[in-house]
């Protein structure tokens, strides 16, 4: 660790220092315990009981004969639980009315909590919970998704549509134009942590034990659910096994509250991977069509990028792939819009890199096509529309380091070698390419507060209610703090993931620690204040505590964005159809890098995610019944350690001055344009054209090898 000196005073120079987890022991020595395996006396297990139609009302819940079986507590249902209010506005807005369950016979899909059993064991509630007969009166379901259905609407929220410029006079006027559509399947988080909670009432208090993305958020909605005082909720969340969207306010926690309150003791709910696919949410199937006019020398006239996804008939959740465009292109037409469906299916959430991620996939793949139409290299395309303010808000960007991505990217790569022509490397059997994309995502940032504690014993406490979602969050705040305090990181200690330490923004949106950074700096600069009064410190230390609500709302407006280049090789099996990615390369502008180590392993997850959603990941829902094909890590492939090639990242100085630590977010962009990549050097090696993932084996073999790029595979028009 580097130091210096300013005066008298040591500067540690943490924030830039690679550093290893400060939870790294507990977590690999089994220390650290998660939300599933916390002890607690008395505690009752409850297990889940989900419909097996997919659309109709709950007739009748046999529960009598399963209340006689061995352990058996409780069986819940819509005719008999507690009753909650799901009529109120959340931290994120509306919830999901899946909140309010069982508390009507309605089911709108297939796996809709009907039924929990609470016994002494897991095994107990799960023999138990097998056992019950429910009865339904179903009716006709409707699940089929594509573009352009009947019942396709454009939504009536902020952001949904642009309008610049007249794009079809535009279009006409193109010397090249590519009008193709691209899709994208249903894709699930597969967190390695199950979603798991644990209830119990103490001294009057609700208490959870949960594995989440902000327990402020969950505390405040338990508490308007259940018509509480606030400060009547406590939710602690310390350690969480990966959840990129998922762990929010889920029915997991929302049933071991009600089974606590009429027990009287504590309840733990678990999911299983099956019960997942059904209730924590999913990355809506994309449809989407990408229309792009450019001049002779790849001046962009036109750019339409419209999106469809689906939702449920119960709530409304858009994945505004549409939108990933506004911030890199201009264009003097310049058209987005996000349209949906509702269908008798769960409701979709967050994602990682929502819209971002099935957006770039159609547009960077679309430019790629472009570029091969104007017989310019994709990334002289790209430099060639680099705008000076945002294309559709006009405002000037905080930062925009995008080109310095790809000229580094390029020299790592090798990319000035590249021979453009498709289909012409060969390695015996295996066809070999090159492609590249770019990457963005929005800077974010929330309130929230914290307290830092000087301790009698020369140390420093952190409180903030933070949350480690497996990001290296906690790492990243000691570090902050330390730098701000002018301390050894070995002299902080940062306590996280408990409401009672007061509201703070959840992990998302890549806004973590931009949101916590912000606000534990400011508490330090208030502490030290304090100190430089030269008051002892009583045994009980002395506190600072921030909330950075009215510092945000000065910020200026300003297009912020992280930024990033893709680079991927391929390796096309001709003979089996077989994709294999050889090696891949990220370089990103994303602030400053708080800690260097997790940092690059943040860029590579998301790259590697990128892989799997590009040759790997595909829900399939079956038609008839409304349910999911193979709804487990069997039948719902993902990329594993043999499918994962030399993976690096890397990044450019971009510090954000608008930040007190200059920090943009990273949590995001590692998976955005990682698709595109590949699929652009599955072109190149073969001369074919994919736009639906994932890129298998049949597909490839279907599609066939046309060196000289004539063919394609997917929907498509090229003009």
């Amino acid at each position: 660790m580097t130091t210096t000196t300013t005066g008298t005073t040591a500067v540690t120079g943490a924030v830039g220092t690679a550093h290893t987890r400060v939870e790294g022991r507990a977590k690999v020595t089994g220390a650290a315990r998660y939300a599933g395996e916390i002890p607690f006396a008395e505690l009752a297990h409850g297990w889940l009981v989900l419909s097996t139609v997919a659309r109709g009302r709950i007739r009748s819940v046999e529960s009598d004969p399963v209340l006689a079986m061995p352990g058996v507590l409780a069986v819940l249902h819509h005719g008999n639980a507690p009753r909650v209010d799901g009529d109120y506005m959340g931290m994120l807005g509306r919830p999901d009315p899946i909140v309010e369950v069982f508390q009507h016979d309605r089911v709108p899909f297939m796996g809709w909590p009907v039924a929990l059993v609470v016994a002494e064991t897991s095994e107990q509630a799960r023999e138990a919970a097998e056992s019950v007969v429910v009865h339904y009166d179903a009716e006709p379901h409707d699940v089929a998704f594509f573009a352009g259905r009947p019942g396709t609407y454009t939504p009536d929220a902020a952001g949904m549509r642009t309008e610049k410029g007249d794009l079809e006079a535009e279009l006409a006027a193109s010397a090249h134009v590519v009008d193709a559509e691209y899709t994208t399947p249903e894709e699930h988080h597969s967190p390695m942590e199950p979603h798991a909670a644990t209830a119990r009432w103490d001294s009057g208090r609700l208490e959870i034990v949960d594995s989440n993305q902000g327990s402020t958020w969950v505390a405040g909605e338990l508490a308007k659910l259940f018509s509480l005082d606030p400060a009547s909720v406590r939710v602690r969340s310390e350690h969480v096994g990966g959840a990129f969207g998922s762990k929010g306010v889920r029915v997991h926690q929302i049933l071991a509250a009600m089974a606590a309150t009429v027990l009287d003791r504590p309840v733990r709910v678990v999911m299983t991977r099956r019960q997942m696919f059904s209730l924590v949410g999913y990355r809506s199937p994309t449809a989407q069509r990408v229309r792009l006019g450019a001049d002779s020398d790849g001046r962009l006239r036109a750019f339409d990028h419209q999106g469809y996804n689906l939702t449920s008939t119960v709530h409304e959740f858009v994945e505004p792939s549409a939108g990933f465009g506004r911030p890199l292109y201009d264009a003097d037409a310049h058209h987005t819009v996000n349209r949906v469906v509702r269908l008798d299916v769960p409701t979709p959430t967050w994602m990682r890199a929502p819209g971002e991620a099935p957006g770039s996939f159609a547009l960077e793949s679309a430019l790629d096509e472009l570029a091969e139409k104007c017989g310019m290299d994709p990334i002289a395309l790209r430099a060639r529309n680099e705008p000076d303010v945002g294309p559709v808000s006009g405002l000037p960007f905080s930062s925009r380091n995008l080109l310095s991505c790809f000229q580094e990217g390029a020299r790592r790569f090798g990319w000035a070698d590249r021979d453009p022509r498709p289909g012409l490397r060969r390695e015996g059997r295996w066809l070999l390419g090159t492609g590249t994309a770019a990457a963005t995502f929005p800077v974010l940032v929330g309130p929230a507060t914290a307290a830092v504690t000087a301790e009698a014993d020369g140390t420093f406490t952190v409180r903030i209610t933070a949350a480690d979602v497996g990001t290296g969050a906690r790492t990243a705040l000691t570090l902050i703090a330390a730098d701000a305090l002018e301390v050894a990181p070995e002299r902080v200690q940062v306590r996280i993931a408990d409401s009672d330490f007061g509201p703070a923004m959840i992990a998302g949106g890549s806004m973590g620690t931009r949101s916590w950074g912000w606000a534990v700096t400011d508490a330090v600069r208030e502490l030290r204040e304090q100190l430089a009064l030269g008051i002892d410190i009583p045994e009980q230390g002395i506190t600072a505590r921030s909330d950075t609500t009215e510092a945000l709302g000065t910020l200026t407006q300003k297009e912020r964005h992280s930024f990033g280049a893709q680079f991927a090789e391929v390796a096309v099996d001709v003979t089996s159809g077989e994709v294999r990615v050889r090696r891949m390369l990220g370089i990103f502008a994303a602030g400053r890098i708080i800690n260097p180590l997790t940092a690059r392993s943040q860029f590579i997850g998301g790259m590697t995610w990128g892989l799997s959603m590009a040759l790997h990941e595909e829900a399939i829902r079956d038609q008839v019944s409304g349910g999911l094909v193979g709804a487990d890590l069997a039948g719902y492939h993902v990329a594993a350690h043999a499918d994962i090639p030399p993976i690096e990242a890397d990044w450019v100085a971009d510090p954000d001055a608008d930040d007190p630590v200059g920090i943009k977010g990273i949590g995001e962009i590692g998976i955005v344009g990682a698709a595109a990549a590949i699929a652009n050097a599955v072109w190149h090696a073969t001369g074919v054209r994919h736009r639906q993932l994932p890129i298998r084996p049949d597909r490839v073999l279907l599609a066939g090898t046309a060196p000289g790029g004539d063919q394609e595979a997917g929907e498509g028009r090229d003009a």
